[in-house]
């Protein structure tokens, strides 16, 4: 029997941290072994915001060489940059054409990034090239967190649509999401979600921080005016997120760890959730520095002319039942 397909793709823009690494990159290494595992970096998603080109450039090298590092494995994994894969793009068209508005307008990522970026026409059809990332693979399954839920609810969607319209074509795709470490939140502010955009770049850990810098962003990072070590994600969020951190590094349950920091203090607690992250990022920051960037560019380069070959196939039967092919 073969296996199920997944697909995720995560954008080159600004340095992985340790919310992307517990709560989607984590999972995508421990998928490996039971699924037809795709990882794309999703370069054009990147364009959709201002930004700077060469920027761009590098950070496409450097977030596939963190992959790689974390445990994607080229040998076990397909994994390409979505800018070298067109069938994608074209996708993203045949299905723009029946995305409704109504859907589109709903998105909540769109008001929040149209804020910022202002209203274009790219992050307007955001969801829609995401879910041609999805599907022109034929992907069963999609590790997401929880602020992706509704990007996948559109796939799906269109994944039925189509599926009505022009016969039985796509999976409908279902969400993988970590039952562990889904919401790692912000060291600065423990109400939001740890992001590439924080404005204080003390708010996330990235996985390149050296070991000092780690030790003092979780030494400055916002609790409460208390000094018990207890879990109760309203009044204590932000201890309540760091025991999320410490349990997920060290194996141990929170209750475990509560009982031995209870009564330690703030101070040991922290120093405590710094070690274990720092020795936790120790072989990923090994790995990703024995890397070269040269052979890194040429294993994403098979990759992509092995995605074109697999999405070509899928997109030729695509064509033929929308009356674009031959």
């Amino acid at each position: 029997m073969s296996k199920q397909t997944v697909f995720s793709g995560i954008q080159p823009t600004g340095d992985i941290h340790i919310g992307n690494y517990l709560g989607a990159l984590r999972n995508w290494v421990a998928l490996q072994d039971d699924y037809d595992t795709i990882y794309c970096v999703v370069d054009m998603h990147a364009t959709t915001v201002p930004y700077d080109p060469k920027e761009l450039h590098d950070n496409r090298v450097l977030t596939a060489k963190l992959l790689m590092a974390v445990g994607v494995d080229p040998s076990r994994s397909l994994l390409y940059f979505q800018s070298q894969v067109p069938q994608h793009a074209e996708l993203s068209w045949i299905l723009g054409s029946m995305t409704p508005l109504g859907a589109l307008n709903r998105m909540t990522q769109y008001k929040e990034k149209a804020e910022k970026a202002g209203q274009m026409l790219g992050l307007y059809s955001y969801p829609v090239l995401m879910a041609a990332d999805i599907m022109v693979h034929k992907a069963h399954a999609v590790p997401v967190g929880d602020d992706q839920t509704q990007h996948l609810e559109l796939t799906r969607d269109l994944a039925e649509r189509f599926n009505n319209r022009f016969g039985d074509t796509f999976p409908i795709p279902e969400q993988i999401t970590p039952k562990r470490g889904a919401r790692i939140m912000s060291l600065q502010d423990p109400t939001a979600k740890m992001s590439k955009s924080d404005a204080d770049p003390r708010g996330s850990v990235l996985l390149l921080d050296s070991a000092d810098t780690i030790v003092k962003k979780f030494k400055s990072a916002v609790t409460d005016s208390g000094r018990e070590v207890s879990y109760d994600q309203e009044k204590k969020a932000g201890i309540s997120n760091l025991l999320d951190i410490l349990s997920i590094y060290t194996g141990r349950t929170v209750d475990a760890l509560v009982d031995e920091y209870a009564d330690a203090g703030y101070g040991p607690f922290k120093q405590a959730v710094a070690d274990a992250v720092v020795d936790g990022l120790a072989p990923i920051r090994t790995a990703y520095n024995s890397l070269d960037d040269e052979e890194v560019g040429r294993i994403m380069s098979r990759g992509a002319l092995d995605a074109r070959t697999r999405a070509e196939h899928e997109m030729a039967d695509v064509r033929t039942k929308v009356g674009l092919g031959g």
